[in-house]
């Protein structure tokens, strides 16, 4: 039996390249070595933070379309809603009776928020790991590729199955492993700094070439002349570059830099054209898709009945050893 690969990505914003290098192409990766993958939408992670109902309906099909435009139907995975899967969230209640307080205090974005002096906390955030828990184990998953500052959430999914299964003296749930990329655990945005929504830094992945054009042309260097050697690992172009052009194409970008005689602006335009390949073909498909909305709902319901067959059966077990009737 194949391994079970998930993970999800919350639909708060325009889709940028640091979302597909962290989370899209490895999971892509993931289903084409032969894993299970179950990836989804999680539109209700995001009404912890984005309260637009119009706002959250857009994105929610944005980066539906996105994934089907990068081949999630040809490569048989099972994309969908998490708010199609009510499982998760009577196994979410159940979980979070195994949850500490102190656990979820240790949470990166509770405490971010504290950090920051929020003056108004909500459940949702503070209880936002609960709700990723029950993502994860409510289909058995072995896998979940992440970022690096997503790491913590599969650890606290481990933590409280582990939790839950010592309660009971039983291995009742699977505890999960994070995988993580490390050649992009970090990649970083226009001014250098992780690209991010919240420093709009990013480059959406479906920009038109005119618009990569001028985003690329924004990206921070510093004052070397032309004629000057330059750092290539110090440098956020060189450093996206490489994650997009064949080996050969980085090395001979890298000599260029080391070398001297290349002007910031060819560095840049050589980025441009790289990111304006990489993405050529599932632009257009994208553009087809999110034209058709009911197509999009289609894929999503039939999806959403096959996860629910494994999310019946993990929240059929964990009912019985729990001792609701």
């Amino acid at each position: 039996m194949s391994k079970r690969a998930l993970t999800g990505i919350k639909p708060t914003g325009i889709l940028h390249i640091g979302n597909y290098l962290g989370s899209i192409r490895p999971a892509f990766k993931l289903a084409s070595s032969g894993y299970d993958a179950f990836y989804f939408i999680a539109n209700y992670h995001a009404i912890t933070t984005l309260h637009n109902k119009q706002e959250l309906e857009k994105l929610t099909y944005e980066h539906t379309a996105a994934w089907l435009a990068f081949g999630a139907q040809e490569q048989n995975i099972t994309l969908y809603l998490q708010s199609d899967i009510p499982e998760i969230f009577e196994l979410a209640w159940i979980l979070s009776c195994f949850s500490t307080k102190g656990l979820l205090e240790r949470a990166h974005a509770y405490k971010d928020a504290v950090a920051r002096g929020d003056k108004v906390i909500n459940h949702g955030l503070f209880s936002y790991p609960v709700l990723m828990a029950a993502d994860i184990i409510c289909f058995d998953a072995d896998f979940v590729p992440v970022g690096k500052d997503q790491k913590q959430h599969v650890e606290i999914a481990r933590d409280i199955a582990g939790t839950f299964n010592n309660t009971f003296g039983k291995p009742v749930l699977k505890q999960p492993q994070p995988l993580i990329q490390d050649d992009v655990m970090v990649v970083p945005g226009l001014d250098g700094q992780k690209m991010s929504k919240s420093y709009n830094n990013v480059i959406p992945v479906f920009a038109s070439p005119d618009e990569i054009r001028k985003l690329t042309a924004r990206i921070k260097t510093d004052s070397s002349s032309v004629e000057a050697p330059k750092d290539p690992d110090k440098c956020t172009i060189y450093n996206l570059y490489k994650l997009f052009a064949t080996e050969a194409d980085a090395q001979a970008l890298k000599q260029k830099y080391l070398a001297g005689g290349m002007s910031w602006k060819e560095a840049k335009d050589l980025l441009a054209e790289a990111l304006i390949k990489q993405f050529e073909k599932p632009r257009q498909r994208y553009n087809e898709i999110i034209k058709d909305t009911d197509g999009i709902k289609a894929v999503l319901k039939q999806n959403a009945q096959k996860a629910r067959v494994v999310a019946e059966a993990t929240l059929t077990r964990v009912r019985n050893v729990v001792g609701i009737v």
